[in-house]
């Protein structure tokens, strides 16, 4: 079954917001084994979203709409609709029952606005929405199955886990699985990592499928296999998986969904050690990461972050000697950072990191891009030298992931 995706809102097209349920969608669909074909982009106009529509039904079995359903005279969603299906809005008590029930819980008076979100299709199947106040809605024409959906991101997610998906399944009941499975690499870049695997990349069976994914510090090379059985396509990509481990087993480090911070914090929980950072040029970032992680004040004491060199002097006791000496960028500062705030805060691994990340302050001893990682255990001190390049956003990514991993080496 061939799909398309259309999302409707002018703060889309002018890049106030980033068109995440297009990807989102896309991803549950592909795991059904539907084909995504096109996403459009449009604004809330009812003679755009008609045009669309008109050309959508040509080409895909199954169209999938996001926005517009608000209550508001810029959602007009419900009015095209109408129109391309020749039907009128009613309203819809249960889905008004709901809209009651949502502002009650909060405390807040219904208005007509709300009120107003009632009104439906009367030829769509209303989608109840318990997350917020505008329903979703399904159609069907000629074949060709219609589903309107809220375009906040958390209600859209919601109703396509809880609702929607069931209802595609039965649209597509003979689809072939599509299997995806991503090993995580870092440590190289694409063009080198290519030219590593290129002989076992040209020996893969036809129904498996090879896509370089890189990102700043990380490439992910996500295999996806195609066929009728989905346990024999996994069995096949797992053979490749493990013949892939012998060629380049020092840049694995994960697999899917797998992070480097959710990977430090498995092995300390398992050793029952502690984890502190001392940051200067990531100001933070490596914190942030780990924080991200569900019940990392386990094995997370702290951070520091030493962006002046009065700090790095004040807390984390840098000789002022030193740093003009060597500079703050240096592996001498890098490493001090790392031992001193290890004993202050009392941890048992620290990593620190000091660098330019730019696009100022870089010397031609020094230039931008320069960043010196160390890594500070009981009985292990290390460092290590990086050149990253001149972005500013694209270094400190690179930078907190280069010293994620270093730990995470020293740990596994």
């Amino acid at each position: 079954m061939k799909a398309e995706i259309i999302s409707i809102g002018e703060e889309l097209l002018i890049g106030q917001t980033i068109n995440s349920n297009s990807a989102f969608i896309s991803s549950l669909l592909n795991n059904l084994g539907i084909s995504v074909r096109q996403v459009t982009t449009i604004a809330d106009d009812e003679e755009e979203i008609l045009r669309t529509l008109t050309e959508s039904t040509g080409r895909s079995a199954l169209i999938m709409l996001t926005g517009g359903l608000g209550p508001t005279r810029d959602d007009v969603t419900k009015n095209a609709l109408c129109r391309f299906f020749d039907c009128t809005l009613k309203t819809d008590e249960a889905v008004l029952s709901d809209i009651i029930t949502f502002f009650e819980k909060r405390g807040i008076e219904i208005n007509e606005l709300n009120r107003q979100q009632a009104l439906v299709p009367e030829c769509a199947k209303v989608i109840r929405n318990p997350n917020g106040t505008a329903p979703g809605l399904q159609f069907e024409k000629e074949g060709i199955a219609y589903f309107a959906m809220p375009g906040v991101p958390f209600e859209m997610k919601a109703m396509m886990q809880d609702s929607i998906l069931a209802l595609v399944k039965t649209l597509s009941p003979d689809a072939n699985p599509i299997v995806h499975k991503t090993i995580l690499t870092q440590g190289i870049g694409e063009s080198f990592l290519a030219s590593l695997i290129v002989e076992w990349e040209n020996q893969l069976p036809d129904f498996i499928q090879l896509a370089y994914l890189p990102s700043p510090g990380i490439v992910r090379l996500r295999l996806t296999g195609r066929g009728k059985n989905e346990s024999l396509i996994l069995e096949a990509i797992n053979k490749e998986i493990e013949k892939l481990k012998i060629i380049i087993p020092e840049y694995i480090w994960g697999y899917d969904n797998e992070t480097l911070e959710g990977l430090l914090g498995k092995y300390l929980k398992e050793k029952g050690e502690t984890l502190c950072t001392a940051e200067s040029c990531t100001g933070g970032y490596i914190a942030h990461r780990i924080t991200s992680v569900s019940g990392s004040s386990r094995w997370f004491k702290g951070a520091v972050v030493a962006y002046s060199n009065e700090i790095k002097h004040d807390l984390l006791n840098i000789e002022k000697t030193m740093l003009e000496q060597h500079g703050a960028v240096s592996q001498q500062t890098v490493e001090a950072m790392a031992a001193n705030a290890r004993e202050k805060i009392e941890a048992d691994w620290c990593i620190a990191i000091s660098g330019i990340a730019g696009p100022t302050g870089g010397t031609p001893e020094k230039p931008v891009g320069t960043v010196w990682i160390a890594v500070a255990g009981k009985d292990t001190l290390k460092s290590r030298k990086f050149m990253f390049g001149d972005n500013r956003e694209r270094n400190i990514i690179r930078s907190a992931v280069a010293a994620m991993a270093m730990l995470a080496n020293f740990l596994q």
